[in-house]
């Protein structure tokens, strides 16, 4: 990806993520990139080509970390994992995370934004499905399912509600609840 459409895709995660969706424009998204008028715009026509676009942008930076942090040897480790994630993603990482779900409210009622986020949340499912095979579920498939929601949910509670509660009682019942 060449820098110049990265910065335009930074810039615009970081608006939606501070300011929400109704400040998204070209315009605003190539003077917080520090862009020349118009740059945004040569790389994505449209409003709905850059909503598509950083949906995507998200996933790709995300994914890394979400695969990075699941090589769990037991479940245990699994929760330490979830955990771990559960806190980068809502601390360091919470303007990122913050511009996904005003992207997922904004997906109920734009199709080609639920496609890409929907492509984003069966990436990161994907992702989950090895480990909790290895730690020995019976259906890793529904077992991912399971903790994607869970940790979604907490995830839009932390964001939105400001809800510091621990993460780790609930992902431990779910986790051994999705191991058997």
């Amino acid at each position: 990806m060449t820098s110049t459409k990265a910065r335009a895709l930074d810039a615009a995660i970081d608006l939606v993520g501070t300011e929400g969706l109704r400040v998204l424009t070209h315009a605003r998204v190539d003077e917080r990139a520090g862009l020349p008028k118009g740059s945004t715009s040569n790389h994505f026509r449209t409003r709905a080509a850059l909503l598509s676009a950083v949906g995507d942008w998200i996933v790709e930076r995300e994914l890394p970390e979400v695969g990075a942090a699941f090589s769990p040897a037991s479940a245990a480790d699994f929760v330490d994992a979830l955990c771990g994630l559960f806190d980068y993603t809502t601390r360091a990482n919470r303007t990122l995370t913050t511009a996904r779900l005003v992207l997922f409210m904004e997906a109920s009622h734009n199709s080609v934004l639920r496609e890409a986020v929907s492509r984003g949340r069966t990436a990161m499912e994907a992702s989950v499905v090895p480990a909790l095979a290895r730690l020995g579920a019976h259906d890793p498939q529904t077992a991912a399912t399971a903790v994607m929601a869970c940790f979604e949910g907490l995830i839009l509670h932390r964001i939105a509600r400001r809800d510091d509660t621990d993460p780790r009682p609930t992902f431990d019942l779910v986790v051994r609840a999705a191991l058997g």
